[in-house]
């Protein structure tokens, strides 16, 4: 099996997972378990697919494309919450930061199993 925790990408997306499970707990409860609990399990479910996809050459395409997917809720929520005014820019800009990295690299990754 292939070390996934190595990846820059796996780094990537923890860092991120970590950024929203901390500014997750401080939200007001309207936010806490609706966008909160669903950007949780989206990241975790991102997590998940990028050991997937380190872990299965034969179908590495399919669960890029599910991180990808992924990724691309999370970017919604995080514009959604800064909507609300739910997050300060300063948490939103860090968020995108991390958002986008982990973009540009699965999107790197998709691209080279081509």
């Amino acid at each position: 099996m292939s070390i996934y925790n190595h990846l820059p990408v796996y780094k990537a997306a923890y860092d991120l997972m970590l950024g929203i499970f901390q500014f997750t707990k401080d939200f007001p409860r309207e936010y806490k378990y609706t966008i909160g609990q669903d950007l949780k399990i989206e990241t975790t479910q991102l997590i998940k697919r990028i050991f997937q996809a380190n872990s299965d050459f034969r179908t590495r395409k399919q669960y890029i494309e599910h991180a990808r997917a992924h990724i691309e809720v999370i970017r919604l929520y995080i514009r959604l919450l800064k909507d609300l005014k739910q997050i300060n820019i300063r948490k939103f800009v860090f968020l995108s930061e991390k958002i986008e990295s982990v973009s540009k690299q699965l999107a790197g990754w998709q691209q080279s199993c081509k």
